[in-house]
């Protein structure tokens, strides 16, 4: 009889299957395109439900897996350079060599499991290897987050990116959920077996290889770059390419700063600041989905929380919320801390956390002429957080304070207890954070108890700084071909140069410009 669309609205506890038997006897095969949640008024008794869009089939018939080829192009006589192995970089690497084009990765920290023994140490003595952290090393910051893949962009290239993703182990439900996630134990798994098919396939991946420098021919063309080999005493050594992919993350202050002094074209770009909120489970889950909250169907409660002050023209918002996760410790420098959330694919820890943060505007808030001064900003109210816990504690704990002190503009005596590995120093973070900061978190926290009853309860905790959101400043590309303006084989690339904002994003961005770059070297145009 064809295929049908069906729109199905269950109870969050009834059987999909059982329905479609029961009302829908006539179909066959079926697969979903979306499922969502709905528990608005969980908390005052109303039944969540599950929105399902499914197409199906009559009795008999099946679906076909759809296969696809790609074109197959010649390998590039000087492979593309790709900085960074994080999801943007990754993604890049793969879409090339589908087409037939291998390149050479290279990262600056080690392969995970050498990555998470060095994180490890981080929390426990506070050894920090600049190189090798939460931000840097494979598969990038998305390794020790909630591993969300929910993105706001829109392209024909995010289905790619799910089915991609399943194909290297996440679960099938990713390309069909409303809200997809992963969580940090999940993507690391994953990302390993990428990794590893790419090299299996011809990529090369240079681990603990730090980027110091592009190069540039006789006439000002990209014509290579330079790193040091970490690993042998930071060696220096030199890779030549026409094309380099830049997508080295929104941490590397360093490349950063590299890029603008030899006058890379940049932009400053509105960011945000603040800190990482934190609230046992069971409140933020019984808040928000009610006595519906001890069915083990439903998971841990998640929230997205914005406001906009009238006052000011201002925004306050959730970010990366992390249900039944950890806050952490996520530093690159040495004299300075940045916390960050993450959560395992089951969200059971006994804890949900979220960033709560602040606007800035690079126009009003800055120095409008310095490219960096976005950077400068992030990078000392990092130092501020450092240099307090230094002094009152070790130097690895990160500054808190309760949420009801924070409020009343009172330093907490005693903190309670919370899932960051590293610890915590008590502090007014009045004294941490930029006046503008602080006034906008505590407007917002009033509103917020409105949505979620306790939020400024004595058992929330604020932990700071949460200051790596986004990167401050974007490396300008053309719109159709994606290259650095006047260098046409150099090419921006994901959340570091300011054109993604998470996991999805970043691969995507990888895509497009993997697609760019044949687009230029071999004529090859494709969606």
């Amino acid at each position: 009889m064809g295929r049908s669309i069906l729109d199905i609205i269950l109870n969050f506890d009834e059987s999909l299957d059982n329905h479609l038997k029961a009302h829908f006897p006539w179909v066959g095969d079926y697969r979903l395109l979306s499922r969502s949640l709905d528990a608005r008024g969980a908390n005052k008794g109303k039944i969540p439900r599950y929105h399902y869009q499914l197409e199906a089939l009559g009795k008999g018939e099946q679906f076909e897996q759809p296969k696809t080829t790609y074109a197959q192009l010649t390998p590039l006589t000087l492979p593309p350079l790709i900085v960074g192995a994080g999801p943007a970089g990754l993604f890049c690497a793969l879409r090339l060599l589908e087409h037939g084009v291998p390149s050479i990765i290279l990262e600056r920290g080690s392969i995970a499991p050498e990555r998470m023994r060095k994180i490890a140490r981080y929390w426990r003595q506070g050894i920090l290897d600049p190189d090798d952290n939460v931000c840097f090393g494979e598969g990038g910051a998305g390794l020790f987050s909630d591993g969300k893949l929910l993105t706001r962009v829109k392209s024909p290239h995010i289905s790619y990116v799910m089915q991609r993703l399943a194909d290297f182990g996440a679960p099938p439900e990713i390309t069909f959920v409303a809200d997809p996630h992963l969580g940090s134990n999940k993507i690391r798994a994953i990302i390993g077996r990428l990794t590893q098919f790419l090299q299996e396939k011809g990529v090369q991946i240079f681990y603990n290889a730090r980027v110091e420098e592009l190069c540039f021919d006789k006439n000002g063309r990209v014509s290579g770059l330079e790193y040091s080999e970490l690993k042998k005493n930071g060696q220096r050594r030199q890779l030549q390419s026409e094309h380099v992919i830049l997508a080295f993350g929104h941490s590397a202050t360093d490349f950063y700063r590299h890029l603008h002094k030899i006058q890379i074209p940049m932009s400053a770009k509105d960011f945000a600041v603040g800190v990482r909120m934190e609230h046992p489970r069971r409140l933020i889950d019984q808040a928000q989905l009610g006595n519906f909250c001890l069915s083990p169907l439903l998971g841990s409660a998640r929230y997205r929380l914005s406001f906009h002050s009238k006052s000011s023209n201002r925004g306050t918002y959730s970010f990366c919320m992390c249900p039944g996760g950890h806050v952490l410790s996520s530093g690159t420098e040495a004299d300075g801390l940045v916390t960050n959330g993450m959560s395992n694919m089951a969200r059971r820890a006994p804890w949900s956390n979220s960033a709560l943060v602040v606007g800035v505007r690079a126009a009003s808030d800055l120095v409008p002429e310095n490219v960096l001064a976005g950077l400068n900003f992030q990078r000392s109210i990092e130092a501020k957080a450092f240099q307090f816990s230094k002094k009152f504690a070790t130097g690895r704990e990160l500054p808190a304070q309760k949420i009801v002190d924070f409020m009343r503009r009172k330093q907490s005596p005693v903190l309670p207890q919370s899932s960051c590995p590293s610890g915590l120093v008590s502090a007014s973070l009045d004294e941490l954070l930029p006046a503008f900061v602080s006034q906008h978190l505590r407007e917002a926290l009033t509103h917020f108890e409105q949505q979620i009853p306790g939020i400024l309860g004595p058992e929330g905790l604020l932990l700071a700084p949460e200051t790596r959101t986004s990167s401050p400043l974007r490396v300008l590309r053309d719109e159709m071909t994606l290259a650095s303006p006047g260098q046409p084989g150099l090419y921006p690339c994901g959340e570091g140069a300011g054109y993604a904002g998470g996991i999805t994003s970043a691969a995507v961005d990888g895509v497009k410009v993997a697609l760019a770059l044949l687009a230029a070297t071999h004529g090859h145009q494709t969606n």
